[in-house]
Formats: C-alpha cells, sequence, structure tokens
C-alpha cells in the first residue's frame, strides 16, 4: 500500500472510529439528560461506585479527563451532595474524593438503566464484534497512553 493510501485509511478510519465514539457519547448523554448529571459527573460516580475513594489524578487516568476539569466536576459534585473531598489518610498532602450516601443511592438507581442502553447500542455488534472492536481499542489505547 502506498503512503497516500496507508494516510487516507488511516483518516477515514479515525473519523468512523471519532464519529463512533461521538455516537456512544451523545447516546449515553441523552439517557441521562433526565437525572441532570453530565456524563463526566456520572463518569466520576460510577467510577467512585464502583472503584471506591480515589484521589483526582486516579479519577482523572480512569475517565480520560483533565485535572482541571475534573476539580470543576467534583465540585460541582460536592454542591450536588453526591461526593465529597477528604484529606487522603496516606499523604495528608492529597484530597481524595469520596461517593456519599446520597450519591451512591443515585447511581443504584440509574446504573441498571444505563448498562441497559450501553447494551442496547451495541447490540447493533453480535458479541464477536463486540469483542474484536475492543481488542482493537485496547492496542490503540496502549499505544498511545491518556496522560493529563
Amino acid at each position: 500500500m502506498s503512503d497516500q493510501s496507508s494516510q487516507r485509511l488511516a483518516l477515514a478510519t479515525y473519523v468512523r472510529l471519532t464519529r463512533a465514539a461521538n455516537a456512544a457519547r451523545n447516546h449515553t448523554a441523552s439517557h441521562l439528560a433526565g437525572t441532570g448529571l453530565t456524563l463526566t459527573q456520572f463518569a466520576v460516580l460510577e467510577a467512585l461506585f464502583h472503584l471506591g475513594p480515589m484521589s483526582l489524578s486516579d479519577i482523572a487516568q480512569k475517565i480520560l479527563t483533565t485535572g482541571g476539569n475534573l476539580t470543576l466536576v467534583v465540585g460541582n459534585l460536592e454542591k450536588l451532595e453526591l461526593a465529597h473531598r477528604q484529606k487522603c489518610p496516606e499523604d495528608r498532602r492529597q484530597f481524595i474524593v469520596v461517593l456519599s450516601s446520597k450519591g451512591k443511592a443515585l447511581v443504584r438507581k440509574i446504573f441498571p438503566e444505563h448498562a441497559a442502553a450501553i447494551t442496547e447500542f451495541m447490540g447493533i455488534l453480535s458479541s464477536a464484534g463486540q469483542e474484536q472492536l475492543a481488542d482493537l481499542c485496547h492496542q490503540l489505547v496502549k499505544r498511545e497512553p491518556f496522560t493529563n
């Protein structure tokens, strides 16, 4: 394959990947619209619910966002009384984010519908197709890890 053909294929593939990611994001955002949460807010709550309290930098890595954006998002979650920051017991210079009981209850309520919406969205692909897509995405992530 020529360099020009390789470039054309790479660009076309990238555009399709970006459109697919945007379609998935939009589908999820429309499902969350009735909750009053943004995608990033829900991602933080979901990460805390499934993984437990974490530092801002750990959350940023898990949900692929920047530290600056995350500070604002966590601040808004604190205003909604869904999460709060507390000093890290191991390193008092750091803060960890903890899900409140109100936040846990909200995630317990929303997550089953969220998971069903994702399952429906991905259902256009067979199980084998979903596994193949997951493997391909994993290869791309391993090649260029997200950094803040």
